[in-house]
């Protein structure tokens, strides 16, 4: 874990010939998980374009350990659409694969993301685009992994497949995220980007605010010194230096350098430590239920989306939506805007019920008009925020936009730019009712601190559709949870709640499957398939006819089994070797990762075996 793989030394970067960075040094050890934070404009892509050497330092070294190779999934990709999934996500490969090599990452990395191999570029939404992107990098295994924003348009399922990863491999990583929820579950350092200069902490991102509220703290109180002492000395120069000694001069002059420069930091430390405010957001007045679903059928083809569905939203609901994509969740939004029709079933809302909508897809933005044209009425530079007139420069430097930015194009904005222009346009009136889906992709941790504090004083009904855990945790008091096919779970509080619910839920179950057997069942149950899969029969019933299918399938089962026991047996013995993972750390972590996975196949192989095997006994013995 000490090991030293990459190293920078008093490095100095020039952007448009002014110092960006300064005396910057770092370390990166072998296996260590960074969480790289700051705040919008630090330089962490900056930063990471130094480790991949991308950038080069106008002053300093950059050592690199022989050998080590970096891999970086940056935020925005254009690949080539006619590319296929394959050959984009092994394009980045320098050396040559083996077809069983390519297979096995594929099974490893493309498939857990849920990308077809096969499919072109050209056929994948945005998102897909960015799991293949993250694909690309992860299959390299480099000794390096940067990752910059890989949470962005994935469902919690795959957060969580991520956060496993990461945990489990074997090189360092470096992550920009602006889910701290994932940082803590995955980071073990912290490398702080704070006004040009990199603080590490010694610990993963969970303590971060902690630690970086101590250091702030202690800048705070090592300035109230300053400003007393330069205070002092400023009374005693400003009283005029009775004779012309040089030393009484060169006092003078050190007292006011000393004011200018404590000026400066103060500055400095009070643009750190701001934050972005807005007013309080109040809901138009509305009656106490806003709308009510009476069993409702939703499907599109054979897909269930809702099934004899019933709820009853009323005011001041803050219910957070989670579930896998495509499981339903915009879709019942739909619905209860009325973009939707149901199949079956009524929903009944409230009258002159009004919403505010928050597209993930961001179709409320005209792309080629102005950030002013899309906020304002025809011809004015001025909106209407929930009752009061603002001028659109005013209202958008809420949102972190420069003035001038009013009469840009919004197709030359970035992502997290576009989405902080759709928060505007949103929460100028929210209405009765705030639908947010999926509002934290691509925005930043000031911005996301932001959106926090805004709903949280949000006299309305608020629905918010995220997979960022911490997010919802802070503002949602009810969960509905899609789980597919037309089922959804209903929970009091949010991520975590949900969480307990579901951990109490297995463990129930669990419970009730141990007290429905006798000790002597439970045994035989851990090492004996079921009556249901075996194919055994009571005395009243007739055995199960096994098919030429079933037959066959048991012939070759052994074969399959044998070609597994070898090779368990030789990835046993490859990691026998204590010297391999010195010698030969590729091969190591392929074994490593591939070991568990043989064991269960193995396994699996063999309880079938013994299925169709007892299904075949019985069936002879009936003749």
């Amino acid at each position: 874990m000490s090991d030293l793989v990459l190293s920078i030394e008093d490095a100095t970067v020039l952007i448009a010939g002014k110092p960006f960075f300064e005396g910057m040094s770092f370390n990166i050890h072998a296996g260590r998980k960074i969480a790289l934070v700051g705040k919008n404009g630090a330089g962490k892509t900056t930063l990471m374009n130094m480790i991949t050497g991308a950038r080069e330092l106008d002053d300093g070294k950059r050592f690199v350990d022989p050998g080590i190779t970096t891999g970086y999934m940056q935020q925005h990709v254009k690949p080539s659409p006619d590319k296929t999934v394959r050959e984009f996500v092994f394009g980045g490969i320098t050396q040559k694969l083996e077809e069983w090599d390519i297979d096995y990452r594929i099974d490893m990395v493309v498939a857990p993301l849920l990308l077809n191999p096969d499919d072109k570029l050209a056929m994948l939404s945005g998102g897909q685009l960015r799991r293949a992107a993250l694909a690309r990098s992860l299959v390299e295994q480099p000794d390096i992994l940067l990752l910059d924003e890989p949470t962005n348009h994935m469902d919690l399922e795959l957060i969580e497949w991520l956060e496993g990863y990461i945990k489990n491999y074997r090189g360092s990583v470096m992550i920009v995220s602006h889910d701290r929820q994932f940082l803590a579950n995955t980071t073990d350092r912290i490398f702080w980007l704070d006004r040009g200069a990199i603080k590490v902490a010694p610990r993963g991102f969970a303590y971060f605010e902690e630690w970086s509220q101590d250091l702030l703290e202690q800048e705070r109180r090592s300035l109230h010194n300053r400003s007393k002492r330069v205070e002092q000395e400023i009374e005693w120069a400003n009283r005029g230096v009775k004779a012309r000694v040089k030393r009484n001069v060169r006092r003078q002059a050190e007292a006011f350098t000393a004011r200018d420069t404590l000026e400066k930091d103060l500055k400095s430390y009070r643009r750190v430590t701001s934050t972005i405010s807005l007013p309080p957001i109040s809901a138009e007045e509305s009656s106490r239920n806003l709308a009510e679903f009476y069993n409702v059928d939703k499907s599109f083809g054979d897909k269930t989306i809702l099934k004899s569905f019933n709820m009853r939203i009323k005011k001041n609901d803050r219910i957070g939506i989670l579930g896998k994509n495509g499981a339903g969740k915009t879709t019942f939004l739909k619905l209860l805007t009325g973009e939707e029709n149901v199949d079956s079933g009524k929903i009944k809302k409230a009258k002159n019920i009004t919403f505010s909508v928050f597209d993930q897809k961001r179709a409320g933005l005209k792309d080629n008009k102005s950030l002013k044209d899309n906020l304002c009425q025809k011809d004015s530079d001025y909106l209407d925020v929930r009752g009061k007139a603002r001028h659109v420069c005013g209202y958008l430097k809420d949102f972190l936009f420069d003035p001038e930015d009013a009469w840009r194009s919004v197709s030359t904005l970035s992502g997290g730019q576009k989405n902080r222009l759709m928060l505007a346009k949103v929460l100028a009136e929210p209405g009765m009712m705030l639908i947010l889906d999926e509002p934290t992709n691509d925005l930043d941790m000031d911005t996301l601190d932001m959106l926090t504090n805004v709903l949280k004083s949000y006299s309305g009904t608020l629905f918010v559709v995220s997979h960022d855990r911490d997010f919802l945790n802070k503002v949602v008091s009810k969960t509905m949870v899609f789980e597919g096919d037309g089922v959804v779970e209903g929970i009091i509080g949010g991520y975590d709640d949900y969480l307990a619910f579901k951990k109490a839920q297995n463990a129930k179950m669990t419970n009730k499957t141990k007290d429905a057997l006798t000790p002597d069942d439970q045994i035989k149950k851990q090492v004996k398939p079921s009556k249901e899969t075996t194919g055994e029969q009571s005395a009243l019933s007739p055995p199960a006819k096994m098919s030429y299918k079933l037959k066959r399938e048991l012939e070759l089962i052994p074969a399959k089994i044998e070609k597994l026991q070898s090779e368990v047996g030789k990835l046993e013995e490859r990691l026998a070797d204590p010297d391999l993972y010195m010698r030969d750390g590729e091969s190591f972590n392929k074994a490593s990762f591939r070991l568990p996975n043989a064991k269960e196949e193995l396994d699996a192989l063999e309880t079938r075996w013994l299925e169709l095997e007892e299904l075949r006994t019985a069936q002879e013995k009936s003749q």
